[in-house]
C-alpha cells in the first residue's frame, strides 16, 4: 500500500515548460527551454551543466496545447508496440520501460511510464502496476498482460496486445469518420438554411411588401418560416444547445440513456451497416486475442462483451457466454441470439471442430475490418454529391420561392 501511495503521489506531479536565460562557464549568454517540475529543480539541473540562470519563467499553455498533451488511447497503442518490439529484441522489461519513459514526448505519458517502471523495479508484476491506472489500461489489457506473465511468454502476448490495440484504435477512428460525414451534411444544411431564413429572405420580404399583390403560396410558406425563426430564434438555438448539453450529461451518467442511444444508432439508415460490421469485427478481434493468450473461453467471452461497444451486441455475447457455460457449443449459442451472420457462425463452427478457434476468429475480424474500410470509402464518395443535392434542394427551393412573385409580375406587365 505504501508503494501504491508513493506511486500515486509521483504521478500527480506536473511538469511545466520554462523559458530561461543565463551565463555558461565561458561567460557567454545562453537561453532555451526546459521541462521541469519547479524553477528550483530547473536551476539545479542547469547548474550541473555549468549554467548560471539569470531569468526563468514558466511558459503559459493554451487550451489547445493542454488538450494535445493528454494521454490518448493511440498513445497507449504506440507504447504497447514499443514494449512488444523491445521485449522481442531481448531488452529486459525494466530497461524497456525506462527507455520508453525517457523518450516519450508528452510529459504526462513520460510520468505515467516512469511510475510504472518504478513500480516494476520494486518487484511488483507489470500487470499489477498497470491496474493502478484503469483509465489508460482497462481490465482486458491487464488480464492479457497477466496471462503473459503467468505463461512466461510476455513478449509473445505483448505482441498480440499491441496488435489488438492498434486494430481497435484504427477501427474506432473509422467509426468516428463514418459518423462524422452524416453529421457534417446535417450541420451544413441547417447552417445554410438558418442564414438564408434570417438574413436573405427578410430582404425579399421588404421588396414584396411594395408589390401590393397576393404572393404565391410557396413564397408565403417560406416567408412564414422566416418570420417565425426571426421571432423565436433565441428559443430555437437555445433549445438545441440545451438539448445537446442535457443529452451529453445524461449519456455519461445514465446507463439506460447509453443503451437507448446504442439501439438507436443501429437503426440509422446510412451508418447502421457500418456499425454492425464494426461490432462484429470488435467481437472477433477481442475474442481471438484473449483466447489465443490462454484466457479460458468463458472469461474471453466476458471480455469480448465489454469490448463490443454496443449494448445489443453486449447482451447477445453475454447470452452466448451463459449458454456456453452450460456446455453448449459456441457456434450453436451464436445461432440462438440471431444477430450474427451465417458466415460468422459457420467459421466459428469450423474453428471449434479444428481446434483453431482463435485463428478462425482472427480471419473473421480481418474480413469485417476490410468491409468497414470499403463501406466508409463508399460513404465518403457518396457524401460529396449528397451534400450538393441537399444544399441544392434547400437553396434552390428558397430561390424559387423568392423569384416566383417576380416571374408573376413580369407576366402581368406583358
Amino acid at each position: 500500500m505504501a508503494t501504491a501511495s508513493k506511486t500515486a503521489k509521483k504521478i500527480s506531479k506536473k511538469v511545466y515548460t520554462y523559458e530561461w536565460s543565463g551565463i555558461n562557464r565561458k561567460g557567454g549568454k545562453v537561453k532555451g527551454e526546459f521541462q521541469s517540475e519547479s524553477i528550483t529543480q530547473l536551476k539545479a539541473e542547469l547548474r550541473r551543466q555549468g549554467i548560471s540562470v539569470t531569468k526563468a519563467k514558466r511558459r503559459s499553455e493554451s487550451m489547445f496545447a493542454k488538450f494535445s498533451q493528454r494521454i490518448k488511447a493511440m498513445d497507449i497503442a504506440i507504447v504497447s508496440r514499443q514494449i512488444a518490439t523491445m521485449l522481442a529484441a531481448g531488452v529486459p522489461l525494466v530497461q524497456t520501460l525506462g527507455i520508453i519513459s525517457r523518450s516519450a514526448e508528452k510529459p504526462p505519458l513520460r510520468e505515467l511510464i516512469g511510475s510504472i517502471s518504478d513500480d516494476v523495479q520494486t518487484g511488483n508484476p507489470l500487470s499489477e502496476a498497470l491496474r493502478k491506472y484503469p483509465v489508460q489500461f482497462d481490465d482486458l489489457y491487464c488480464d492479457l498482460v497477466e496471462a503473459g506473465e503467468q505463461s512466461g511468454a510476455l513478449e509473445t502476448i505483448y505482441d498480440r496486445v499491441a496488435t489488438y490495440k492498434e486494430k481497435a484504435e484504427a477501427l474506432k477512428s473509422k467509426i468516428k469518420k463514418a459518423m462524422f460525414y452524416p453529421a457534417t451534411v446535417l450541420i451544413v444544411a441547417l447552417t445554410v438554411t438558418a442564414i438564408l431564413l434570417l438574413f436573405v429572405i427578410p430582404q425579399f420580404e421588404k421588396i414584396f411588401a411594395d408589390f401590393g399583390a397576393e404572393l404565391p403560396a410557396f413564397t408565403q410558406f417560406v416567408i412564414g418560416i422566416s418570420q417565425l425563426l426571426q421571432q423565436s430564434y433565441h428559443w430555437v438555438f437555445g433549445g438545441i444547445l440545451a438539448f445537446i448539453i442535457i443529452f451529453t450529461k445524461a449519456h455519461r451518467k445514465y446507463q439506460k440513456v447509453q443503451d437507448a442511444t446504442d439501439r438507436f444508432v443501429l437503426r440509422l439508415p446510412v451508418v447502421s451497416p457500418i456499425l454492425h460490421k464494426a461490432a462484429m469485427a470488435r467481437f472477433a478481434r477481442t475474442l481471438s486475442t484473449t483466447f489465443a493468450a490462454g484466457i479460458p473461453l468463458i472469461e474471453a467471452l466476458g471480455s469480448a462483451a465489454g469490448a463490443s461497444g454496443n449494448v445489443v451486441y453486449r447482451n447477445a455475447i453475454i447470452q452466448i457466454r451463459d449458454e456456453v457455460t452450460t456446455g453448449m457449443q459456441m457456434n450453436v449459442a451464436m445461432k440462438t441470439v440471431n444477430i450474427f451472420p451465417d458466415m460468422v457462425t459457420q467459421m466459428v463452427m469450423i474453428g471449434e471442430e479444428a481446434g483453431s478457434l482463435d485463428s478462425m476468429l482472427d480471419k473473421v475480424a480481418t474480413i469485417y475490418e476490410g468491409e468497414v474500410d470499403d463501406a466508409i470509402d463508399g460513404l465518403t464518395s457518396l457524401i460529396e454529391p449528397l451534400i450538393m443535392v441537399v444544399l441544392g434542394v434547400l437553396v434552390g427551393g428558397m430561390v424559387v420561392a423568392m423569384y416566383l412573385p417576380i416571374f408573376q409580375l413580369g407576366s402581368i406587365v406583358k
